[in-house]
C-alpha cells in the first residue's frame, strides 16, 4: 500500500532550530581554550523522562550541573538563564550546544545573559568533546535509566564538586576547581 506523501513531507522549519549561528563562526580563542569563559552544554537523560543540564568550561574543564523539571525550551532555558546569572560575566562569554530542541529558545538566553549560543554541525556531538567526556564521567555517578529527578540541586552540586576536585592529567594533575579558582582569582 502506497503512502500519501503529505504524510511524509516536512516543512522547511520541521525540526530545526532557527537562527543558529554555527560552530564555525566561534571565534579562535574558544577553539584552542587560550581564553576562559567559553561553554559546552547538553542534556544528560535518565529513566522516567528525567534529566539534568551539563555545562563545562572549556579551559578548566571545571563542570556544573542543573537540575531540570523537563525538556522543553522554557523549562531548559530558564535554568540555563538562572544559572548562568551565578557566574561573573567574564566567566561566561559563550556556550556551545548540540541541536537539540531545548535550545529553540536560544535567543532569549543570549538576550537574558548575553552569552553567545554557538551550535554544532547536525551529527557531530564530537565537536563539543569536552562536554561529551564529562557525561561519559557523570556516567559513573549517574548509570543509564537511573531517575535523575529524584536528585536534588544540592546532590548535584555534591557530584560536581567531586568532579572538580578530580586532579585531570590534560590539567598537569591540576583539577578544575584550582583552575577555575585562579580564574576567578583574576578576574576579580
Amino acid at each position: 500500500m502506497r503512502r500519501s506523501r503529505h504524510h511524509t513531507q516536512k516543512t522547511d522549519n520541521h525540526g530545526r532550530i532557527l537562527d543558529t549561528v554555527s560552530i564555525s563562526e566561534r571565534p579562535a580563542t574558544v577553539e584552542d581554550r587560550a581564553v576562559p569563559g567559553h561553554w559546552e552544554g547538553d542534556l544528560l537523560f535518565g529513566g522516567t523522562s528525567s534529566q539534568i543540564a551539563t555545562l563545562v568550561e572549556r579551559q578548566t574543564r571545571y563542570v556544573m550541573l542543573v537540575k531540570l523539571g523537563g525538556t522543553d525550551t522554557e523549562t531548559v532555558v530558564n535554568a540555563l538563564i538562572k544559572n548562568a546569572r551565578k557566574l561573573p560575566q567574564e566567566l561566561y562569554k559563550s556556550l556551545t550546544w548540540d541541536r537539540g530542541k531545548e535550545m529553540a529558545a536560544h535567543k532569549r538566553f543570549t538576550l537574558a545573559t548575553d552569552v553567545q549560543v554557538y551550535f554544532c554541525d547536525p551529527h557531530n556531538p564530537w565537536q563539543r568533546g569536552t562536554n561529551e567526556n564529562t557525561n561519559g564521567l557523570l556516567r559513573q555517578y549517574f548509570p543509564k535509566g537511573i531517575d535523575l529527578s529524584s536528585h536534588s540541586q544540592a546532590k548535584l552540586n555534591a557530584v560536581a564538586r567531586q568532579l572538580n576536585e578530580r586532579p585531570r592529567k590534560t590539567l598537569d594533575f591540576h583539577t578544575p576547581a584550582e583552575m577555575f579558582s585562579q580564574i576567578v582569582a583574576s578576574t576579580g
